[in-house]
């Protein structure tokens, strides 16, 4: 009785097994691919849609990945096979810029001088009001107030006041930055 459910819950066929981390691998890749096609702000700024959409997407793509087998080793191959697909990429990014730049993108300047860079705008999905807001919370009450936005690459926009006077060079690193520094430098 306890091998027959031991039997069911474990599949160890391994060309069941391999073919599941082969299809795990099609969808991570997929995913990667397509989430960085859709922009930073779908990464860095989840509203509600956003949130729905990775739930569904998640649901939808767990049957592409593990197929008909629900067993626990179909479960742990799929993870493990995410998890070290994951590891490479990591890998890659922190040991080259080229692909770093790929897999993460880069910053991109929202406003220049009191002005909005609609094309910029346009690009990563964003409108005038999603800068005005980010504008606000960091205390810039008008755009033609603010020196520079940026939107970087986690999806966070950082904004530089026009009366602002501060140094860049004294404010502090943050440890996210400080430690790619470090990464790039070895």
């Amino acid at each position: 009785m306890l091998n027959q459910l031991f039997n069911n819950m474990f599949n160890w066929d391994w060309v069941a097994l391999l073919q599941i981390a082969l299809r795990t691998a099609i969808v991570y890749t997929f995913l990667i691919l397509g989430l960085r096609l859709t922009g930073k702000r779908e990464l860095g700024q989840l509203n509600p849609l956003d949130l729905v959409l990775i739930l569904v997407i998640s649901n939808a793509v767990q049957n592409a990945m593990t197929g008909p087998d629900t067993s626990v080793s179909g479960g742990m191959v799929a993870a493990i096979t995410l998890l070290i697909l994951n590891q490479i990429l990591s890998y890659f990014r922190d040991h080259s810029e080229k692909a770093d730049r790929f897999l993460e993108g880069s910053p991109t300047l929202l406003v220049n001088d009191g002005q909005i860079v609609t094309a910029h705008l346009a690009k990563e999905h964003l409108t005038a009001d999603d800068v005005e807001q980010a504008l606000r919370e960091h205390g810039v009450d008008k755009v033609s107030d603010c020196q520079s936005a940026v939107l970087e690459v986690d999806g966070s926009i950082s904004v530089i006041a026009k009366n602002d006077q501060t140094k860049p060079s004294n404010l502090p690193v943050p440890e996210q930055v400080r430690r790619r520094r470090n990464m790039r430098h070895r």
